[in-house]
């Protein structure tokens, strides 16, 4: 399963809608954001099937996402963190940021994702005897770092590639 993996777009319209017509072209099997939409007028681009993959879309607030009720109008499945699914056969769990977990809120997990820092991780881990890959997709917005850079995520070899999304 091939899985999109974005996080801090903060408005940034151009980013963000470049990243999304190369995941519709990738044909990816889910989208996850791992939260800082900020407005709802952006996020709005994530739901757009003009715009967006025709893909299942999990995400989470994330500290800059102030309009609340306004993204949950847009997206009416966005929740405060942490996200615990099941996608290709593989737990995945996603909070804005990993200081933000619980105790035992990763426990059982295949990947933790997150964001927040705008740095790219992407690195497994053994836990508890198991390995474990943690995943920041850098930031899709460009702001601090100017590359606008996603994930896409292989269930089945349980590795991420970060990719930067070009002009």
């Amino acid at each position: 399963m091939k899985v999109a993996v974005i996080s801090d777009t903060h408005d940034r319209l151009p980013t963000l809608r470049r990243a999304l017509a190369m995941f519709k072209r990738m044909k990816v099997d889910a989208v996850l954001h791992a939260g800082d939409f900020v407005a709802p007028f952006a996020a709005k681009l994530l739901v757009d099937p003009r715009v967006a993959p025709e893909a299942p879309l999990h995400c989470i607030y994330g500290n800059n996402d102030g309009e609340r009720v306004g993204l949950k109008k847009v997206l009416p499945m966005v929740i405060d963190g942490p996200w615990r699914g099941k996608l290709g056969g593989r737990t995945i769990v996603m909070h804005h940021w990993i200081e933000w977990f619980k105790p035992g809120e990763t426990d059982g997990a295949d990947v933790v994702i997150s964001g927040h820092t705008h740095e790219i991780v992407n690195e497994t881990r053994e836990v508890a005897g198991k390995k474990v890959l943690y995943l920041n997709p850098g930031e899709c917005c460009g702001w601090l770092t100017d590359r606008c850079t996603v994930a896409l995520l292989d269930t089945d070899t349980l590795e991420a590639q970060i990719i930067e999304v070009a002009d």
